[in-house]
């Protein structure tokens, strides 16, 4: 079923983007033929590696066909919604009877000329916006800093440090520069913990495992934790809980570790991702249990994948929830659907007392575009509640 909307989907798109700009090119029959054979191809190319992966084929040459594949999604994601809206404005133009409508002055020439040039305009736009967003994406995340405030903080942890980094996607298009980026950014920050909130990997550890080599590396000194995020149960979340185990990350399971610090401690808490339970029964999430065992009096940070887990995770009492897991809706025009799907998409939020704070991505998921939503490794220090801070 996934595959039968989806493909229909981008038939939609790529159909709509085809239609509205081949036409006005004034190409011969056979050079449109060959134009729509062209779109049809680059339709195709999107979901046909994400099935070869699924049925366990993973090949460097998958991957190439991944990255223009998704590349190529998002030219005509832009295009399509930039086509739309045209279309939309010209329509509402025509009705006020003001250009391009069966009645107006223009000849034919002139109003094929017009056409054209708006066309072929809209096209510039979509790939203009589609190289920004390239860059944006490959360029690697921005290093985003916080103060969390938190009543009656213990003492010894004013000004403890957690590096936070979310939705990685490691796997087709993101490879082990990345990585290494990634983990040589976190280490000039010399953080006290490290988060690792889900998404890290869109593939198999057989395949993957050499891109992931470099976060062995990825240390700090009260621990490096890590919460599963959907993207783990596609690709064999035993055995990525194995793997990143052997990478010195701590797994939290509907569990929790307590962190000692100059005599205080406080607790950091890890539910599996909010909708596990669909594809593994026996992981399905669970604030409640993840601090059952765990004192009242207690500061209590909960690692959860995504920002939905924030409803059961406040009635446990938490003072902090890190999440991911939206990408921030990672490009425009999705920016949209993803706050009607969530309750927060980005950023710091207070939920009823208990604070949220959505990391963006460190990475990217399908198109490598981001445009106005940069990535994210967000960095932040814990301080105690004073009058002052109020």
């Amino acid at each position: 079923m996934f595959f039968i909307i989806a493909i229909g989907m981008l038939w939609i798109m790529h159909g709509y983007v085809a239609w509205r700009f081949i036409p006005t090119l004034g190409f011969s029959s056979s050079q449109t033929i060959l134009a729509y054979t062209a779109v049809f191809i680059l339709s195709l190319l999107p979901i046909l590696p994400i099935a070869l992966r699924m049925s366990g084929n993973e090949s460097k040459l998958i991957d190439k066909f991944s990255f223009v594949g998704y590349t190529s999604l998002g030219f005509f994601t832009l295009s399509f919604f930039i086509f739309v809206a045209k279309d939309l404005v010209l329509q509402l133009i025509a009705l006020l009877g003001h250009i391009i409508n069966e009645d107006n002055p223009f000849d034919n020439s002139k109003r094929d000329f017009i056409k054209k040039s708006i066309s072929i305009s809209m096209i510039t736009l979509a790939g203009s916006a589609t190289v920004y967003g390239f860059y944006s994406a490959r360029k690697g995340p921005f290093i985003i800093k916080h103060d969390i405030y938190i009543k009656n903080l213990p003492e010894a942890y004013e000004n403890f440090s957690i590096a936070q980094i979310s939705d990685l996607h490691v796997g087709p298009t993101i490879k082990r520069p990345y990585v290494e980026d990634v983990l040589e950014k976190i280490s000039h920050l010399n953080p006290d913990f490290i988060a690792v909130t889900g998404d890290l990997v869109d593939g198999s550890v057989k395949y993957l495992k050499s891109d992931l080599q470099p976060l062995k590396d990825m240390i700090a000194p009260y621990g490096t934790f890590f919460v599963t995020g959907n993207h783990e149960y596609y690709s064999g979340v035993d055995q990525w809980l194995d793997e990143t185990d052997r990478l010195g990350m701590k797994n939290l399971i509907n569990s929790y570790e307590l962190i000692s610090r100059a005599g205080d401690q406080i607790v950091i808490a890890g539910v599996t991702d909010f909708r596990a339970h669909q594809i593994k029964a026996s992981h399905r999430s669970n604030p409640g249990l993840a601090l059952k065992s765990v004192p009242g009096n207690l500061k209590k940070i909960v690692l959860a994948h995504q920002p939905s887990s924030i409803f059961d995770v406040h009635k446990t009492g938490a003072d902090l929830q890190l999440s991911g897991h939206t990408h921030g809706g990672q490009f425009w025009p999705f920016t949209y659907p993803v706050k009607m799907t969530h309750p927060y998409i980005a950023g710091l939020h207070d939920h009823h007392g208990t604070q949220i704070y959505v990391n963006r991505g460190t990475g990217y998921w399908g198109p490598p575009l981001r445009i106005g939503v940069p990535a994210e490794i967000t960095f932040f220090h814990l301080k105690k509640i004073t009058e002052q801070s109020l």
